[in-house]
């Protein structure tokens, strides 16, 4: 699932290609948003904190595994999106010149993408058989377009707008998904039944897009067999489905074709939190604001986390939405670190445990957070152990509490994966100083624009 949270907000995916002092911004997308701050990792300085009172109480401890720098190319990273129960991460990592969809599995990356469908691809979904979805540019004959709908050109993988399709990977090879009549479309989580929700172009055209956009685009479920269905937006016209539990409910969010977003890859501004259930829509309200309301990960209980804006737009807060309690603001990170004021929710497990990204109003402490005992907490500073890394983002947890996300090591300032684990027996009872990084002047700039424009 991808963790590109449209920011005008939150979460996507996530600028994007290269940007200044010879720094790649990454999407972090859906996928990690937060990953567009760490490619700019070597502009980073290092600020020591102590842990924050409410982090000492009670809670659990993990122990880091480093992933590695994602990608054969340092300064082209790649990003862990998605960890099942059985082990499967899913994401996408930089192999020479290119991206590519890929899965690690007991510590082995796997290169979904070669031979792929031809062209750069990325993977936002596994599920517990190790089946992956995403997007791919493909090189069929018959299939060409002057869109950039999967932000390939924009990302500087390619030269000129290709193709790029849906695409499921069954353990041997990438297989097309069907569109909406369009050339193009993103598959995002796949449940373990094998439906697949992402969003597909249809062939009509939008005058309320900016070129290179033309096409409508709908919100899509796919079933095991292949065979697509169009899921309803209301008034608006377009939208995207981002994630799909084992019952096949869906959440995602519609709204209005806009410019390209590179943080989150794709042309929405997204003003309804959606929730489909059979296929029919409940809009599941906003924390205030009208715009950035989005809903990223629903678990098998039907409750359903994302980000939404505040009254007056001009913050978002990570959400938890409940069939009984309804929307919820969850509030941001506060501490001895810095009274943040910016959250969004990416993950949320079965057991209610809910993970994602929490920053201060300038953007010059970004981090992952856990939310524990009804709090937000730095995840940074629940780590025991060894560790070097600064844990940027918390992109999915499983139902085991495994956590992945993108982490920064300060030594090198290059980005790097993680895999978080629950120690055994590690209560959180003693302090210890962990490293919060500050965000050039530079960067917390665009990242604002990004989020606002």
């Amino acid at each position: 699932m991808k963790s590109r949270v449209q920011w005008y907000v939150s979460g996507a995916a996530r600028m994007i290609t290269r940007a200044a002092g010879n720094h790649l911004l990454w999407p972090s997308g859906l996928a990690c948003l937060s990953l567009a701050l760490a490619g700019c990792a070597g502009g980073l300085t290092a600020i020591e904190h102590p842990e924050s009172a409410q982090a000492r109480v009670q809670n659990t401890r993990y122990t880091i595994q480093d992933l590695g720098v994602v990608g054969a190319n340092p300064s082209q990273p790649g990003q862990p999106l998605v960890v099942s129960n059985s082990g499967w991460i899913g994401g996408a990592a930089g192999v020479g010149a290119a991206e590519h969809a890929v899965l690690w599995y007991r510590g082995n990356m796997i290169d979904i993408g070669n031979p792929g469908l031809g062209g750069n691809s990325m993977g936002y979904g596994v599920n517990e058989s190790g089946m992956a979805a995403g997007e791919a540019e493909t090189t069929a004959a018959g299939l060409s377009t002057t869109e950039d709908f999967c932000g390939f050109q924009a990302l500087g993988f390619s030269s000129s707008p290709t193709p790029c399709v849906p695409f499921v990977w069954t353990g041997t090879r990438m297989l097309p998904l069907q569109t909406l009549g369009g050339v193009n479309g993103v598959a995002n989580e796949i449940n373990n039944s094998g439906m697949i929700a992402g969003y597909a172009e249809n062939t009509t055209l939008d005058p309320g897009c900016s070129a290179p956009q033309k096409y409508e685009f709908k919100p899509v479920v796919w079933s095991h067999t292949g065979a697509i269905q169009q899921l309803p937006t209301g008034n608006n016209a377009e939208g995207v489905a981002f994630s799909i539990n084992d019952s096949g409910q869906v959440v995602g969010a519609s709204g209005d074709c806009a410019p390209f977003n590179p943080l989150w890859l794709f042309n929405l501004v997204p003003a309804h939190a959606l929730l489909w259930n059979g296929g029919v829509p409940t809009d599941l309200g906003n924390l205030g604001g009208a715009f950035n309301n989005l809903a990223h990960h629903i678990n098998n209980l039907g409750q359903v986390v994302g980000g939404s804006d505040l009254a007056g737009d001009q913050t978002s807060h990570a959400f938890l939405w409940t069939p009984e309690t309804k929307i919820q603001d969850l509030g941001t990170i506060n501490d001895a670190v810095d009274d943040d004021t910016f959250s969004f929710g990416l993950g949320i497990n079965d057991a209610g445990q809910i993970v994602g990204v929490s920053a201060s109003a300038d953007f010059s402490v970004v981090r992952a957070f856990i939310r524990q005992s009804g709090t937000l907490i730095d995840l940074n500073t629940l780590v025991t152990g060894s560790n070097a890394l600064y844990l940027i983002s918390a992109c999915s947890i499983n139902p085991k509490g495994e956590i992945i996300g993108i982490a920064l090591d300060p030594n090198t300032g290059e980005t790097h994966g993680y895999l978080a684990t629950p120690a055994p027996g590690a209560a959180a009872s003693e302090s210890i100083a962990r490293n919060s990084m500050t965000l050039p002047g530079w960067v917390r700039a665009r990242f604002r624009s990004m989020i606002r424009n």
